[in-house]
């Protein structure tokens, strides 16, 4: 039996359908240009510039590989990775658990609900560099920080040193070992561990990333069906047993967004490091975003714009294999919730 197949006619040979469409393109011809000329336009002359030796002053110059070659051989550049791989395995899940514990206590109906919400997600919506200036004064060797710990211990007898938060070199590895009596030389950097300066950053971080990401799961746990948690109960299920078998499961979508945009997040650091740290103590809190800044314009030496969008693509295509693999991983059974 033949089945009867009608060709589609093309729209624009209908001149309503013809106006229509011109209409619609005319309507976002904005967007559609500037997304060319910024977007598309700037990221094809940055794969240029990637391949040339440009220092904004003179034409660029024909390198090939050379800029890539040189930002892997960096050890600057291999620090900053390091410094960087550090921050995103610390803070990332960090952020998250608490994201999450936010979002579940104040989900639940208690009073002065609306305020508690207001007051943890307050962080998020201040400016990173006015938090910046803040966590410095708290950071201060003489500052509050230092000043708590000091009476908080002294009341129970224990004495406590003052620490240079923010120009302290020492790795949380290193500490270890030094407790029992070892240590870990310089030229073994890498095995030193995040440094105490980086995890004080890593600590602002969370505070002020943590309400973002709970309001998202705040939103996401009032999807989930009561009648899920009522015959729960009703089989004898614990709030425990409800949160593992239940809660975590059906947020697993939205749990992988998070992990994804906070791993993109944590590998973009930049305003801390800048306002903060410069990347000292001892290139500790080097990042690969503040050494783009530096080489592209040259505030520790000549421009190289090659060399800083060698670095940016790279860093690019290790953000891309990392929420690849995040995402093969999170994703698995997600599509049933």
């Amino acid at each position: 039996m033949a089945v009867m197949t009608q060709k589609r006619r093309s729209p624009w040979r209908d001149p309503r359908k013809r106006r229509e469409a011109l209409a619609a393109y005319a309507f976002i011809s904005p967007y559609l240009i500037t997304t060319l000329i910024f977007t598309v336009g700037v990221i094809a002359f940055a794969v240029y510039i990637s391949f040339t030796h440009y220092n904004l002053y003179s034409s660029p110059e024909w390198v090939g590989l050379q800029n890539y070659v040189e930002a892997i051989t960096k050890e600057d550049f291999r620090r900053g990775l390091v410094n960087v791989g550090w921050y995103v395995l610390i803070v990332v899940p960090t952020q998250t658990a608490l994201a999450i514990l936010l979002a579940v206590l104040l989900n639940t109906p208690i009073r002065g609900q609306q305020f508690f919400r207001t007051i943890f997600y307050g962080p998020s919506v201040t400016s990173s560099v006015v938090i910046s200036m803040i966590f410095w004064w708290l950071y201060l060797k003489t500052g509050f920080l230092n000043l708590f710990l000091t009476r908080a211990l002294g009341l129970v007898g224990v004495s406590f040193k003052t620490i240079n938060w923010l120009n302290d070199p020492r790795g949380l590895f290193q500490l270890i070992v030094q407790l029992f009596g070892g240590d870990i030389p310089t030229q073994y950097w890498y095995l030193r561990g995040p440094s105490i300066t980086w995890m004080a950053i890593m600590f602002q971080n969370i505070f002020t990333t943590a309400p973002t990401f709970m309001v998202m799961f705040l939103a996401a746990l009032q999807d989930i069906p009561l009648a899920l948690y009522e015959a729960a109960a009703i089989d004898g299920a614990n709030k425990r047993q409800q949160f593992w078998k239940i809660t975590l499961p059906m947020l697993r979508p939205i749990i992988l967004l998070v992990v994804v945009l906070g791993t993109i997040g944590t590998f973009q650091i930049f305003d801390q490091v800048k306002i903060l740290t410069g990347g000292g103590p001892l290139k500790t809190t080097l990042t690969p975003v503040f050494l783009i800044y530096r080489d592209a314009l040259g505030t520790t030496g000549p421009p190289r714009m090659g060399l800083a969008a060698a670095m940016a693509f790279l860093l690019a295509a290790i953000i891309f294999v990392f929420t690849f693999i995040q995402r093969r991983l999170i994703e698995r059974g997600t599509e049933q919730y």
